[in-house]
């Protein structure tokens, strides 16, 4: 099957349309796009389609906004990068090996289709604005990790909530989906692992 972005006929290859339809009108705005926007756009695009099967549902998902759905399948398509099949089987040291390049492709879906109010960059962006760093992730610094769910709306009135109680609109706080992935059993030593990876990654 071609893997040609143009011929891919899944919301991936809306996504690419999009961009490219997105780039065409900031061009014709005499606002011409950079080179660096435009080989970043590019990349993005060929991880998608590299990737077309196992992100689809995925995809599908987020374009008919069912974040709930989708908040659960991101937990799918992590297991499977990591090679596990059970969340509460992966450790900070698996999270620490997981391929920055898939991790953009998740980011990149959750934040086209979410009007840039959910995904892991925006999520890194909350918490490096509440003082969080890749100093504060090595000295699992949970203070930042509780400012950041209260930004989120994690955490209200000094409480954690479950993740069935957080809104899946886009009305809830920048940043707080995906939410269910980050419910580890190792608590906040794997978030703090997990944003040291986002760091890493420049997400």
């Amino acid at each position: 099957m071609s893997t040609n972005p143009e011929n891919q006929d899944t919301p991936l290859g809306d996504v690419y349309d999009g961009l490219r339809l997105r780039s065409t009108q900031l061009e014709t705005k005499n606002q011409p796009l950079s080179l660096s926007e435009r080989v970043e756009k590019i990349e993005a695009t060929l991880l998608l389609v590299a990737d077309v099967y196992r992100f689809q549902r995925l995809s599908e998902l987020l374009a008919a906004g069912k974040w709930r759905e989708a908040d659960l399948e991101t937990i799918q398509v992590i297991l499977e990068l990591s090679g596990h099949t059970e969340l509460e089987s992966i450790t900070p040291n698996d999270v620490r090996q997981l391929s920055c390049n898939q991790l953009r492709v998740i980011d990149k879906l959750w934040t086209t289709y979410s009007q840039e109010r959910f995904g892991f960059s925006a999520q890194i962006q909350m918490y490096q604005s509440v003082g969080g760093s890749l100093n504060t992730t090595i000295a699992q610094d949970n203070s930042v990790i509780e400012r950041f769910g209260e930004q989120v709306g994690w955490r209200i009135n000094g409480q954690w909530q479950k993740c069935d109680e957080l809104d899946y609109t886009l009305n809830a706080p920048k940043g707080c989906h995906p939410s269910r992935w980050w419910n580890s059993p190792f608590g906040s030593k794997m978030t703090n692992y997990f944003f040291a990876r986002l760091i890493a990654c420049a997400i």
